[in-house]
Order: C-alpha cells, then structure tokens, then sequence
C-alpha cells in the first residue's frame, strides 16, 4: 500500500503534454490546479495564448500552468505581455518561470507580473522553502526579460516604448539543466485566466571567453511594425549576417554575410516572398563590411569592400544593384559608405585619416573628397535626408555618442539628442518623418559599437522630441548600420543575435 501512495502524487504533479508549441518542448499543470490550463501557438501571429489556474505561487508549493523548454547554461528570455479581461483576483500572474523540476515545492526563480501592476522577482531558494521577492520600482510593465547568468537572475521590465528596470537575484544555484518557459496563475481554484505573449525570444548570448570579431555567432532577421511594435521573425541561420537594406521595390532585402564562414563579406539579397537568400555577384567586390546602401532611387549599390586587391582596407565601389562588375570611387582608406545624396550625384561616408575619423563627401564619379567635420571624438553614421536639406550623422565630440545633423556643405552642425545612451545610426524614414537608430547603454565605450550587447531601437519625430524604444534587441554591431525603413516608412529591417551551436 505505501509504494502506490508514494507514486501517485508525483505522477499527477508531472504530467504534460509531449507535443511541441512553437519554441517549447510541451506544457503541464504543476501542482495539480482544479482547473486544467492550456497553450496554444498561433505560427501566422507567432503569438503564444495561455490559460491557466492555481491557487497561488507563493509559500512552500505552486499551483499554475506552465509552457517550457529544457535549457542549458546561460540565456535571455524576452517577451511582451497582456492579460486578457479584467480578472478575478487583484495577483493574478504571469511572467517566465525557470525551476530544475516540475515538481510544486521546487525552488525556482520567476518573473511575475501581477494582475494589479506589482512587478516581482520572485524566488524560492530550495525544496519547500517559503517563497521571497524582489519588487521592481516599475508598475503596469508589459515587456518582460530574464536573463540567468551562471547563478544569477536578472529581471528587466519596461512598459513598451520605455527603457528597462532591472532587478537582480544572486547565488541561486538551480543546476546547469532547467526548464524555462511561461506560466500563468490564476491566484484561485475556480477561475481559468487567459493571457497573450507576443514576441516571444529565447536568445543564448555570448559564451564565456568569446572574443569579439573572432568568435561570432548567428543572425536573426525582423521585420518590425513601428505603429504597433510588433517584429516577426522572417529568417534565421547559424551563419552570422548583418545590416539589412530595404530595396525601393519592397521585395527583398540586401545584407552582409559575415563571420570568417564560408561566404563571409559577400552580399546577400533575401527575397521577402519566397524568404529565401540568393549571393550577388559583386565581381572582385568578395569582402564587403556592412556599410552598404542602396541610391534614392534603388537603382545602384555602394558598398564598402577590404578586399585583397584593396590591400585589405575599406573602399567604397558602385555597382548596380542587382550586381555587376563594381566601380572604385574612394582612394584613401580606409572609407566606410552610409549615404547617397537624394540625386545620386554624391555619397557620404566615414574615413579614417590619419587616425581621426571624420564625415567626407565625395562625387560619385570619384576625384577629391570633402571633409565636412573636423572636431574632437569619432564622427560617424551620415545620411542625407530624403529631400537633401540635412545630414544627419552620430558624434561623441560631447563625451557620449550622440546624434547630429549638418547642411550637406558642413556647415550649421547641431546635436539632435542628448541622454544617457550612446546612440549611434540615425536612418531616416523615407517620408522623412522619423529618425531610426541604435542606443548602446553608457557601459559601452562611446566610440565602440560592438557585437552581442542588449540594445534599444528607438524612433522620435524629425522635428525633436523624446525618444521611444520599438526594439529590445539583443545585438549592437550590424544590427541596424545601414538604411533599412520600408519604402512606405512603417516598418524597419533589423538583425538580432543568438548562439545556435
């Protein structure tokens, strides 16, 4: 009589279902709430909808519904979040939830958003052991990121538009293999609550002992709607690439592979029905950085190529755009293109000379470059604004990085925005409404923009005001170097990063 007894429970607490949804492994119940929960996956929306019940997450045991993975090592969960009506019971809970085991007294560690706006890092240390929390100074938040970090959590939360708030929970030992998914808690027994994830990451950052510019790793391929927020997946691989340009036909998408893999710095075209790339022939053009930019008018490529026959430092070529035997416009290197005039007659770019970096001009059929900057810290990023009235370009002659804007004869230099980010890459949109760019933290040197960091994509008006974030990314260098708005200015291209191997 005692074996039955031992085993029934344990088999009621773990039971699931084995059927993969979307990223995740499967779904369970844990702690055998009256009411069971669900998960579905909805691949048109990529939209995750639970509902779920429990009495509660708090104490010596759980009860709520659970949609999981099995990870290892370290990684950063990301999503948006919204419960779906009003709700029974003021803590209602939903957020990511990271335990060794399925089992109700388990310790854990979650990130719980409740039904009344608390936003918590909550925590169960070992087996049984009551649960604790840290409060995040942050109520309503809507996009949630965990990160685990050896024996560390960190939970980031923002209400969308909004940098993140961070809370940080040390020396929790939960093994090497967990499992980490969404969960939802009713906070009662009689009531199923119901609630959406939207995009949805489960990202795995930079090993320990990477080394930037020799290790690499892969690139992820979004399409963001800037009205609503929303960014889709459209491609993934394990070979690195970087710096989506969006072409005037609103078909394809031209970018950089990159990384020393086979392939690497040639370019890319990635046809936005089929979602399938196909190399460009650039002729000798076989090892291009993400500095490339297509004309006004869609018609020609510049690219910015360190080919062998180039000693190995950056030129700026002009080809078509559908490829072809690419033409030399720079002389001096090494010359990083980011911008054609509205006419096509000039490209803007940075150049490297006698280690300072500055803005030039040049004609496009080559001959003497222009200087249009001259002071102090690294000027970077020009692009012409589409009715050629402005450039705008990033500077840290202020200390951070920082966005500017010129006349295209350099003159009337004036700072755009000024906060603590060093932001780097305006783009503007073609109706010339809005500045898309990057913003490293302020951790980050101001010169530098590297590879695999936590980055924000921020939009604000042309004519000035306060920033918004429309992009948690994890990313930075090649994330978004280039031009890359949608013709018709509602949506932008981006590569984000995650470790595949």
């Amino acid at each position: 009589m005692i074996l039955p007894f031992m085993i029934l429970p344990l088999l009621v607490c773990v039971s699931f279902s084995a059927e993969p949804i979307g990223q995740f492994d499967a779904e369970t119940d844990i702690g055998t709430p009256k009411l069971a929960g669900s998960a579905t996956y909805d691949p048109a929306t990529q939209q995750y909808t639970l509902s779920g019940a429990g009495t509660n997450m708090w104490f010596g045991a759980d009860q709520f519904h659970f949609v999981w993975k099995k990870m290892k090592g370290d990684f950063i969960l990301r999503t948006r979040t919204e419960f779906i009506g009003k709700g029974a019971i003021a803590h209602r809970k939903i957020g990511w939830m990271v335990r060794p085991n399925l089992e109700p007294d388990a310790p854990y560690a979650d990130t719980a958003e409740h039904g009344d706006g608390l936003c918590s890092l909550q925590f169960r240390r070992t087996k049984g052991a009551n649960t604790d929390q840290i409060r995040l100074p942050i109520t309503n938040a809507n996009v949630l990121q965990f990160e685990r970090k050896g024996t560390s959590f960190i939970f980031s939360a923002a209400r969308f538009g909004q940098p993140f708030v961070s809370g940080e929970l040390t020396n929790l030992d939960l093994g090497d293999d967990v499992y980490a998914g969404l969960f939802i808690c009713s906070h009662t027994a009689d009531v199923l609550e119901k609630a959406i994830f939207r995009d949805m990451r489960i990202i795995r950052p930079a090993k320990t002992g990477f080394v930037p510019y020799r290790d690499f790793m892969g690139g992820i391929l979004e399409i963001l709607n800037i009205e609503s927020g929303k960014s889709e997946i459209v491609y993934q691989s394990s070979q690195p690439f970087e710096a989506p340009n969006w072409t005037r036909d609103d078909c394809a998408l031209i970018y950089n592979i990159s990384g020393r893999a086979e392939g690497w710095g040639r370019l890319a075209r990635f046809d936005l029905t089929t979602r399938k790339p196909a190399l460009i022939d650039a002729g000798f053009a076989t090892r291009n950085n993400n500095d490339h930019v297509l004309s006004f008018d869609g018609e020609m490529l510049g690219i910015s190529d360190q080919s062998a026959i180039h000693g190995g430092q950056s030129r700026i070529l002009t080809l078509t755009a559908n490829g072809g035997t690419p033409k030399q416009v720079t002389s001096l290197t090494p010359s990083y293109l980011h911008g054609w005039s509205p006419d096509g007659k000039f490209l803007v770019y940075t150049g490297g000379r006698n280690g300072k970096f500055d803005i030039y001009k040049i004609s496009i059929d080559g001959g003497e470059e222009v200087r249009l900057t001259n002071s102090d810290g690294l000027n970077d990023g020009p692009e012409y604004t589409p009715d050629g009235k402005f450039i705008y370009f990033n500077s840290s002659r202020n200390g951070r990085m920082q966005l500017w804007r010129m006349r295209p004869d350099g003159t009337s230099q004036e700072q755009v925005t000024d906060d603590e980010f060093n932001n780097w890459f305006p783009h503007i949109s073609p109706d010339g409404k809005w500045i898309a760019f990057i913003s490293f933290s302020k951790d980050v040197s101001p010169t530098d923009h590297p590879y695999y960091k936590p980055v924000y994509l921020r939009l604000m008006p042309i004519e000035g005001g306060a920033p918004k974030v429309v992009a948690y990314v994890y990313g930075g260098q090649g994330t978004m170097n280039v031009p890359s708005w949608s013709p018709d200015s509602k949506r932008l291209a981006f590569v984000s990063n995650s470790d595949f191997n």
